[in-house]
């Protein structure tokens, strides 16, 4: 009794083995040539002509087939039996067997594509002065009317921040925001969230006094080391400032674009503003001396980058839009397509439904059929 459950516990495991690749769909070498619909598709639609030919062909066949002759004799219409009724099931199982391995011959398949972007972005420093001359009121309206310098760079520079890190055309880019002013602060370090930069947005802003000051070669040098790190494909500061060094610098404007120059960083530099800074009995107000672009001009050429003059709000956006295409790193995207083969549970079917044709045509319905 035990060898006889284990025998047939043997041949259930086999005959589920058999059947399990018929069953589940497996991977395909096989490539889409007709798609049908979604992620469906054929790889051999061509043999689907087999099904309306084979069924014509079962057509004509039965067609000649025709009734016995009754030799005169007037014909006596007799009542149909259950399996008369039902004698239908045998031609209609060997028409959907046909259809179901015409189908497994034209090789359905299910495709899967996946995309993977494999490019690298750009890592951008945003160096921005916040001296106190960067309280003029120069770059918006009638000079004096409009907004701070700081709040015109600040809405600009972060506005083209986010275009950076959100842009689906291109590799997104990580970017990092500098302040500087006697001494450098790193407001927000690199990140690709947009929304953790511009949480920092309130913290770019005029310094106290006694951090006053333009130290632009400490500023400089500072970004450069912070990005010695960075496996980046391209590394680039973008600084930003309204006048010359004016506190005795620890190391120099040039000394910092060399420096720069040497880890492979490129320096764009911008002017902003129209003039100079002038302090009358405590107030701040423009002279009518226009800025120097001398140094910054200077930093950009040994940084090999370019040096750009704003004087109002429409042209630092378009110097930004000029750096935005100058600095490009195109999204290289790899399409990946894996096919999985279907017809195994239509094979299967068609085999199951012929055989059950034969069957029933050999037993059941041995004489009803013509």
């Amino acid at each position: 009794m035990i060898l006889a459950r284990s025998t047939f516990g043997d041949l259930v495991g086999a005959l589920e083995e058999f059947l399990e690749p018929l069953i589940e769909s497996g991977r395909s070498a096989g490539s889409p040539v007709l798609r049908v619909f979604g992620d469906y598709a054929f790889a051999a639609p061509w043999y689907l002509v087999i099904a309306p030919l084979a069924l014509a062909l079962m057509f004509l066949v039965r067609r000649g087939r025709g009734a016995a002759r009754t030799g005169g004799l007037p014909s006596v219409v007799l009542p149909r039996t259950l399996r008369q009724r039902s004698a239908f099931v045998v031609p209609l199982a060997r028409v959907v067997a046909v259809v179901l391995f015409a189908v497994a011959l034209a090789r359905p398949l299910r495709t899967d594509a996946e995309t993977a972007d494999s490019s690298e972005g750009v890592d951008i420093l945003l160096i921005v002065d916040r001296s106190t001359s960067m309280q003029l009121r120069d770059m918006e309206g009638e000079l004096g009317s409009g907004r701070m310098r700081i709040d015109v760079v600040r809405e600009v520079a972060l506005d083209f921040a986010r275009r950076r890190m959100t842009d689906r055309g291109y590799a997104r880019d990580a970017v990092g925001l500098m302040g500087f002013a006697g001494f450098p602060e790193l407001i927000c370090p690199f990140t690709l969230d947009v929304d953790a930069l511009t949480g920092f947005e309130d913290r770019l802003d005029i310094v106290n006094s006694e951090e006053d000051g333009t130290r632009i070669g400490a500023a400089l040098t500072k970004g450069v080391q912070l990005m010695q790190g960075s496996d980046a494909k391209s590394k680039v500061i973008v600084l930003l400032s309204d006048g010359e060094e004016t506190r005795g610098p620890v190391i120099t404007p040039l000394q910092a674009a060399e420096f720069a120059a040497k880890e492979g960083v490129t320096v764009y530099t911008i002017l902003a503003g129209r003039y100079k800074l002038a302090q009358t009995f405590g107030q701040i107000m423009a002279s009518s001396e226009e800025l120097d672009p001398t140094e910054m001009r200077a930093i950009a050429e040994r940084a090999g980058g370019t040096f750009y003059r704003a004087r109002d709000r429409e042209e630092l956006e378009g110097i930004y839009e000029r750096i935005e295409e100058l600095e490009r790193t195109p999204r290289e995207t790899q399409r990946m397509v894996e096919a999985f083969d279907l017809y195994p549970p239509f094979l299967l079917a068609a085999l199951l439904l012929y055989a059950l044709a034969w069957c029933l045509e050999s037993t059941t319905f041995r004489r009803t059929l013509p």
